[in-house]
């Protein structure tokens, strides 16, 4: 089965599963057909799905991986000690552990191909992480406090796990308490990694973009945190800050070349 047939079939059954996309058409070309299947993914809830479904999106998720191709970030040149910089998909980084910048609903982003790293993540990773998502979800029992992390397996992404946490969301000046919530937002992960015997994890840039913490002071908080956490770990060596934006990249380069 090459990969547009593992496409096709998995769209097929995702339509079969919910009666209102009974008249979707499946486009013909390429793009048009993997959008579409992107999209299925992020609107299908939290359920189980039969294993004939999961071997063929796992295999057609491998593909899709090897044709991105893994960064293995033991290879990355640090730019202090213990921290690297990266620019590129969250979801192509080999590190133990990766961070999700998630929603207090924990299960995801359900806007269809949206462009948030929760939509990535939770696309690359497959329909198994959404349902893992859930099941921490109902164990805390109502919306994730910010700032906290919770651990999940990565499926079929390169990492090994996923770190979800809810960072502050700001719609007006900054305050101390919103820095304070995303100061735990990196504690808490950092902790979390530590605690897990992992030796490795890959930060996005929580809370910036639509959560509307102005760059400049996120990634101040960012390395600063990191900074401090590093000398004292039992386990982490390695902290990657992961970036998409040009203008990050420029911030945290800057950052990290200041003492």
């Amino acid at each position: 089965m090459d990969q547009n047939e593992r496409r096709i079939r998995l769209i097929r059954f995702l339509i079969a599963e919910s009666p209102e996309y009974s008249d979707l058409v499946i486009p013909e070309d390429e793009s048009g057909a993997k959008r579409l299947l992107r999209g299925l993914m992020n609107l299908r809830p939290p359920l189980p799905a039969p294993d004939e479904f999961l071997r063929i999106q796992d295999a057609y998720l491998a593909e899709e991986l090897r044709k991105k191709g893994v960064v293995h970030t033991k290879n990355l040149d640090p730019v202090e000690p213990g921290i690297s910089l990266w620019q590129g998909d969250i979801t192509r980084l080999d590190t133990d552990a990766i961070v999700n910048a998630a929603n207090s609903g924990l299960t995801g982003c359900y806007r269809p191909c949206h462009g948030c790293i929760d939509n990535a993540i939770h696309t690359y990773a497959g329909v198994e992480l959404r349902l893992a998502c859930a099941k921490l979800a109902k164990e805390i029992g109502h919306p994730e406090t910010p700032g906290l992390a919770r651990a999940t397996p990565a499926f079929n992404l390169p990492s090994r796990y996923v770190l979800h946490t809810v960072g502050p969301i700001v719609e007006g000046p900054v305050t101390d308490e919103h820095r304070t919530l995303l100061r735990s937002c990196y504690e808490s992960c950092l902790e979390l990694t530590d605690r897990m015997g992992l030796g490795s994890v890959a930060f996005c840039c929580i809370s910036t973009g639509v959560f509307g913490f102005p760059q400049e002071p996120a990634a101040e908080i960012a390395v600063g945190t990191v900074r401090d956490f590093l000398p004292k770990a039992k386990n982490v060596r390695q902290v990657v800050f992961n970036v998409f934006k040009d203008s990050d990249h420029a911030i945290y380069e800057r950052l990290l070349k200041e003492e």
